[in-house]
Order: structure tokens, then sequence, then C-alpha cells
């Protein structure tokens, strides 16, 4: 969908609408699952696009922790176009996961061209301002990730203190580069979460980049922070 200018650059979005009981995958899937890979090659006069993240519900069975979103999510996406006089059109080619019992690949063609829709951009702002804010570790706030440190384990852990809003249940997101896995607990009685190298490379040097979106009462932030080779704080 089309929704309007965005200060340079033009807001957007792709809905993905899903039958009662069925979900779709967030950008890490967590346990299984298949992310939604985007191909915007075909779009007339666009130099990038960017999608946006609203943050996802933790699901956890049988099968293990997934991150998944329910009956319907609208990612937004900020396109800047090449030649800002001329008229854009926007081709998106879609792969991504269906699943209720079991997964099924979905594809998708779409295109629109970039034109002005008031109603849609304004939905679109509101999805927008939910997306995980970037914030610095221990920074002021309800909402904080305070501080990480290393834990006992069979693999290399850490856990990692928050602060939230009173009464809110949060949740915790890691996500390491490629070829790392990272587990992350629910919340223990104090609000703070284990997460767990699963996996990782066996010869690697840090500093290596982990990214952490912790969601809670209805706000969502995103804190880098740093491991080294061993998966420990740094």
């Amino acid at each position: 969908m089309s929704g309007g200018p965005a200060g340079a650059a033009w807001l957007g979005g792709v809905e993905i609408g899903l039958d009662p009981g069925f979900k779709t995958y967030w950008r890490t899937p967590g346990d299984s699952g298949l992310p939604p890979r985007f191909d915007w090659s075909a779009s007339d006069n666009v130099a990038s696009v960017e999608v946006k993240w609203p943050p996802p519900a933790r699901q956890e069975d049988a099968t293990g922790v997934t991150y998944v979103y329910h009956d319907a999510v609208t990612l937004p996406v900020i396109v800047r176009r090449a030649d800002p006089a001329r008229p854009a059109t926007l081709r998106l080619s879609i792969d991504y996961g269906v699943c209720k019992d079991i997964c099924i690949p979905a594809h998708a063609e779409l295109a629109t061209p970039l034109a002005p829709d008031a109603a849609r951009h304004a939905d679109l702002e509101k999805v927008l301002a939910g997306v995980p804010r970037p914030q610095a570790l221990g920074a002021p706030g309800e909402l904080s990730v305070l501080s990480l440190e290393p834990a006992q384990g069979d693999r290399p852990s850490f856990r990692v203190k928050v602060r939230v809003p009173e009464g809110a249940t949060p949740a915790l997101f890691a996500e390491g580069p490629d070829n790392w896995y990272l587990s992350t607990t629910a919340p223990d009685p104090q609000n703070a979460f284990t997460v767990v190298v699963e996996e990782k490379p066996k010869d690697v040097s840090g500093p290596v980049p982990v990214r952490l979106t912790l969601v809670a009462g209805g706000r969502a932030v995103e804190t880098e922070v740093k491991l080294d080779g061993s998966g420990q704080p740094r």
C-alpha cells in the first residue's frame, strides 16, 4: 500500500492478512518458521526500500519458541526514489510462511504506484509509531534494557536485566549476526531474562553485535550490545 511523503522519503506498507488461528513470522522466526523475504528489484524509479518491523509475539508450544504475528500485520516501508521529481512504482515479490499446525510457504507479487492516500498514510504512521525505537543500554525511562552479566550454563549464556512499567509483562527478543542463533527465556520473577548462545561460528573474535528488542506495556525499544568471541558480554 502507498501512504504519502515522509520527509524526503515516502511511507508505504506491506499488509499480510491471515485466517483465524494462523500466524506468520518476524524477521527472526525463533526455533522454526520462515521469515519474509522481499525482492523489490522490479520497482520503477526506486533507489531503496527499508522495511520496519513492529514487535512480534512470543509463542511457546511443543515445537519450541517462535516469534510471530497473529491475525494480520502491516510492515511499514520507507521508500526513497531514484529521481524525486519523477513518479515511482513499488513492485514486490515476497515469500513468507503461513502456519497453523504445519507451515506452508506462500508467495505473492504486488505493485502500487507511489500516490498519496491520506487515510492509509495515517494508519501507517500509527503502525510506524509502534516500531521499536533505538535506545542505549541503561537508558533512563520506564522501558529500558539495563545491564548484561554472564550466566552459568552448558553453553555461553548471559542474564539481561530490564526495567518495565509497573504491572507489565515483558518479552525480550535477541538477534545475532549471520550463523549465530540465540534463544531467550521467558522473564523470571525479577523481570530478567537469560539469553543462550545456542550456535555460533567456531573461530570468531569480538566484538559481536547483538540486537535486543524489549517489549512491554504496548511499547518497544531496541538496544545493541556487544559480545566477545566466546559469546559473553563485553
